[in-house]
């Protein structure tokens, strides 16, 4: 069996999530190639070749695939993936845009979102926001895959032989049906939400963005990311790319705070993995209350600013 991972990155860093999906493909068996198409991915590419488990890293550098549009990407992944028995990638956001288009490219089932590989052929995902476990079997030649980070330990970043072959490619795939024209993009020098090990997100019961001042502070003071609930984000108090859950971002870090927050099940599929999960809400009834490993029935207002006082104290 041959696999092709399709790294993620942001043309100057590997993402974990690469990781990640590189464990997935060990489960599987076999050789292991990594793609890394964007503009100017040198250093990604060398990170590749560093990963543990890693055979071949193949580079695709052009300015085609720089903003990751998903009509060139696919393009790119489908003419590559030919030879390979399993194309992979994480179920994030560019994976979750142009892997649909790999397959049908294909003439293949997608099989999306996994969490466990049970042999080559068979693998384990959530469905119904995660309420089900499905166990699929694919029976196409070519498995396209998409896996969800959090469901796999990362191999080590440097845990290979460093010897990884690396070979530039010269496919060029412009299919001429997008152009990028820009992009705002929100700084912070917080840990990436879908990698921190500890996450505090906000809710409704936030009532304002402004207010989200507050878990930031605590944040700051506890090294961890910010994040918020679907309601937070279509209220406008915060930016989309903020959202956790199940049409967000999928995390589960070793501590997720969450404040304000009801617990509803689209919240809940996107971080109920969490290592140790604690709920702050005025509303004893909360569903949040039933996953938390610890609750506090309290008006937000006035236990984040104690907690932010009291962390003071021993940080």
């Amino acid at each position: 069996m041959s696999i092709l991972v399709i790294a993620e990155h942001d043309n100057s860093s590997l993402k974990q999530a690469t990781l990640n999906v590189v464990a997935a493909a060990k489960a599987i068996g076999g050789d292991i190639d990594v793609l890394v198409a964007g503009e100017n991915v040198g250093a990604v590419a060398e990170a590749a070749a560093k990963a543990e488990g890693v055979n071949k890293v193949l580079v695709a550098d052009n300015a085609a695939y720089g903003h990751f549009l998903a009509e060139n990407l696919s393009e790119l992944v489908a003419e590559v993936g030919k030879g390979y028995s399993h194309i992979l990638t994480s179920a994030g956001t560019t994976g979750k845009d142009f892997m649909p288009r790999v397959a049908a490219l294909l003439d293949v089932a997608q099989v999306s979102d996994i969490i466990r590989v049970e042999s080559e052929d068979t693998f384990v995902r959530p469905i119904y926001a995660g309420n089900a476990i499905a166990t699929v079997k694919a029976n196409d030649s070519i498995k396209v895959v998409t896996v969800r980070p959090t469901g796999f330990d990362p191999v080590a970043a440097e845990g290979g032989s460093a010897s990884a072959s690396v070979e530039q490619l010269d496919v060029v795939k412009d299919a001429g049906l997008s152009s990028f024209v820009g992009e705002e993009k929100a700084q912070s020098d917080r840990p990436d939400l879908a990698s921190a090990g500890i996450v505090i997100s906000g809710g409704r019961g936030m009532q304002n963005g402004d207010n989200f001042k507050m878990l930031e502070q605590v944040a700051d003071l506890m090294g961890a990311a910010v994040g918020a609930s679907r309601a937070a984000v279509d209220a406008g108090f915060v930016p989309n790319d903020m959202q956790v859950g199940q049409t967000g971002k999928i995390v589960a870090p070793q501590l997720y705070v969450a404040v304000g927050i009801s617990g509803a099940i689209q919240h809940l599929a996107g971080m109920s993995d969490s290592k140790v999960i604690v709920a702050i809400n005025k509303d004893e009834e909360a569903p949040i209350f039933q996953v938390a490993d610890y609750g506090l029935v309290a008006d937000l207002f006035e236990a984040v600013p104690q907690l932010e006082e009291e962390l003071k104290k021993v940080l």
